[in-house]
């Protein structure tokens, strides 16, 4: 699936944060269930994350009801962007886009593109959904903003 093939979900949030200090959230594998809405428990994380080709093995959704699967690094460029294929099969995989914009010397545009690659999401793909996205995207970004303005990172 070629990236120009997918419809996307845009979303934006300007963060209080250097893009070193939101790429350091987006670096640590184990905190993805603190700002990823409907990830639920880290089962393991690759000891090169988030270098291309690394995985977070992750469950999604509610007990009982957990799918247990992997969120894979298609793309890496330190502190500008982060592609990720996100699974949850046999709901299918989403292709995520995290870019990174310098606004000022504390200010980074975060724009996060999201859009079903493929399984069930990639064939209902419509504005509705797009707009779940979004909307569950908003509040991604929220919660990653809420981390990297008020975390301490013991670097």
């Amino acid at each position: 699936m070629n990236e120009e093939d997918l419809k996307f979900s845009e979303t934006t949030r300007t963060m209080l944060a250097t893009p070193e200090r939101v790429f350091a959230e987006l670096s640590d594998g184990w905190a993805y269930v603190g700002w990823v809405v409907g990830a639920t428990h880290i089962r393991d994380v690759d000891a090169n994350w988030p270098h291309e080709g690394s995985m977070i093995h992750h469950k999604v959704g509610s007990w009982p009801a957990e799918i247990a699967d992997v969120t894979k690094s298609l793309r890496c460029e330190q502190n500008r962007r982060l592609m990720l294929q996100a699974r949850a099969w046999p709901l299918g995989a989403a292709t995520v886009d995290i870019v990174l914009t310098a606004l000022s010397n504390t200010e980074t545009l975060v724009t996060l593109r999201e859009a079903p690659s493929s399984g069930p999401g990639r064939w209902l793909d419509n504005p509705v959904l797009r707009w779940i996205l979004k909307v569950r995207n908003e509040e991604t970004l929220s919660r990653l903003a809420d981390r990297v303005e008020k975390r301490e990172l013991s670097v």
